[in-house]
């Protein structure tokens, strides 16, 4: 499993309850431009539409080898391969008061793409200052144990 792109806003904006893995339906132009690692999970969340989900608001660069034909908008909203039982589930936790599905990590596991989505619920302001303490005490405390050693 090669690792392309990490959401890393997401284990400060949010709790994630539950992980799913989900593939992807991409162009030609697109998987080289990601091989490339000219994509960003920045500000993407996924979304409902007649029984499937599609992440909106991913940025893939446009594969300037591509030619003519593949003048796609970059932000455009792209297909997630599920299961009918997966999407469902997923729904359910969703329609929960709260809940958000997110895209947390986008890796390649062998030759095709695949999604970590997490089902996360969002975090108040004093969660996001304890967590920004607890990090700072961990920083504290290795830095001490490096001292001495």
């Amino acid at each position: 499993m090669k690792v392309i792109c990490e959401n890393k806003g997401v284990s400060f904006e949010y709790f994630v309850e539950d992980t799913i893995e989900a593939g992807i339906s991409l162009d030609g132009g697109e998987v080289k431009s990601i091989r490339r690692g000219n994509v960003s999970l920045k500000d993407s969340y996924c979304s409902f539409y007649r029984g499937s989900v599609f992440i909106k608001n991913m940025h893939i660069a446009v594969y300037e080898m591509a030619g003519a034909y593949n003048v796609k908008d970059s932000k455009r909203e792209r297909r997630l391969l599920l299961h009918k039982g997966e999407i469902n589930r997923l729904k359910e936790k969703v329609s929960e008061k709260g809940f958000t599905v997110v895209p947390i990590r986008l890796y390649f596991s062998g030759s095709l793409v695949k999604v970590l989505l997490g089902v996360c619920k969002g975090k108040h302001t004093y969660d996001k200052k304890q967590s920004i303490k607890e990090k700072d005490v961990d920083r504290a405390a290795m830095r001490e144990m490096s001292n001495y050693r």
